[in-house]
């Protein structure tokens, strides 16, 4: 940035850059809480659709912006605004059953995000595999944390955290994975 004169000129594009990343990452935060509140009934339990715009924000915002983007989300819930599953809000989420999902949200929007910057593909099929690295980390997250928190075996915990949402888990995936790789930022 120059100044002269009282003038200010940008002399380069990041910082504009910077502001439309923050933008976009703002906007997958707000996404995301949205996303809580859409359920789609799919078979005997509802799925909502934050996860699609966890991978999406990976896989279109890269794996520093996607990252952040989950972090501004996760600390808006946590701040009280009603941005999690079902309305819910605060610190009992995070430290609740279902926290490790949200924290997990954060981990996989970068994971995402890494694969899509080294190895990002114009085959739907091959991004399919990014994206779903990412939905294995939401639950790897989940799967310890419900693990601890309900003092939970792994076979109890796979039962009541995993199985009931693979078909919706693989949905999301494709679809993840479609606008990933139909659409960039």
């Amino acid at each position: 940035m120059v100044n002269s004169n009282n003038n200010t000129h940008i002399t380069s594009s990041e910082p504009v850059n910077d502001i439309r990343k923050m933008v976009y990452a703002s906007l997958f935060a707000a996404l995301t809480a949205i996303g809580a509140y859409i359920t789609i009934p799919l078979g005997p339990i509802p799925f909502t659709l934050q996860v699609v715009f966890v991978l999406l924000a990976g896989g279109m915002l890269g794996s520093k912006w996607g990252s952040i983007s989950m972090i501004v989300y996760t600390l808006l819930g946590i701040a009280g605004l009603p941005v999690f599953s079902g309305g819910a809000s605060g610190l009992g989420v995070i430290l609740g059953p279902t926290g490790g999902y949200i924290i997990g949200f954060i981990a996989a929007a970068f994971v995402v995000g890494f694969l899509f910057e080294k190895k990002r593909s114009e085959k739907v099929l091959i991004n399919a595999v990014y994206v779903l690295m990412g939905s294995v980390v939401i639950y790897a997250f989940g799967l310890t944390h419900l693990m601890v928190v309900a003092d939970m075996s792994f076979m109890q915990a796979i039962t009541v955290g995993f199985l009931p949402f693979i078909g919706g888990a693989l949905v999301k995936v494709a679809v993840a994975a479609y606008i990933a790789t139909s659409y960039r930022i």
